[in-house]
């Protein structure tokens, strides 16, 4: 899943960024409402961790706008103003989780983890489709009850694709969903990738939907992959 965090201060941008990414989630990062808003309306983020005491527009009248407007990403509020009336408030104006600075990274995690949970409709941890099981918060992945042992992108690359399984997703929303904007990504990237987790899961769990994208299935109870015509 990718993430918009809006901070201002860079000593906490730069540590929640570095914090999340080595947990597994691409991150983007602005540092005024206006950027925020702007890059809600380019891209597909999953949550937005918001400061409410951004310049150029303030977290609040973002947050006001984003409800207004029926936008319903998750929203998870990060800020020092810390009275019970303040708490009240944001989550009245349709935040879906308070944090308080300064916090704890490992807390931080956890509920983004579970405001992802919330959003995909799942109360358990594990990501299941057949015998396959994902989990994000340990990262986690058995097929059969066998661990099998994925590189980082591997990994990330899976959970986007099991969060909503048979999903078609392109390769631009994958790269989406994998890279922040501080990244270099190759032309390739998303096929290789691709053909390494089919190495390691099985040819069949990742199919190609020619000229959409890939989607994940289960092969025990999907239909086989139609054999290529033979040419003479």
């Amino acid at each position: 899943m990718k993430l918009l965090l809006a901070e201002d201060d860079p000593m906490i941008g730069a540590s929640v960024t570095s914090g999340l990414k080595l947990a597994g989630f691409a991150v983007d990062w602005v540092r005024d409402g206006g950027a925020a808003r702007a890059a809600l309306d380019d891209g597909d983020y999953g949550i937005l961790l918001l400061d409410l005491g951004l310049p150029v527009l303030d977290g609040v009248t973002l947050l006001k706008e984003l409800r207004r407007g029926d936008r319903d990403i998750p929203v998870l509020v990060i800020t020092a103003r810390d009275t019970v009336a303040d708490r009240i408030a944001g989550l009245n104006l349709g935040a879906d989780d308070y944090l308080v600075k300064p916090f704890d990274l490992d807390e931080l995690i956890a509920r983004v983890h579970a405001l992802q949970r919330r959003k995909l409709g799942r109360v358990q941890p594990e990501m299941r489709l057949g015998g396959l099981r994902v989990n994000p918060l340990t990262r986690e992945v058995t097929r059969d009850g066998l661990p099998l042992s994925l590189s980082h992108r591997e990994f990330s690359l899976l959970a986007a694709l099991i969060e909503k399984p048979g999903a078609v997703l392109s390769r631009e929303q994958l790269e989406a969903r994998l890279y922040g904007w501080d990244e270099e990504v190759a032309s390739n990237a998303i096929e290789v990738h691709l053909h390494n987790l089919r190495r390691k899961l099985g040819s069949d769990w990742v199919r190609n939907v020619r000229g959409v994208g890939y989607k994940l299935v289960d092969p025990a109870s999907a239909p086989p992959t139609p054999a290529k015509p033979e040419t003479r």
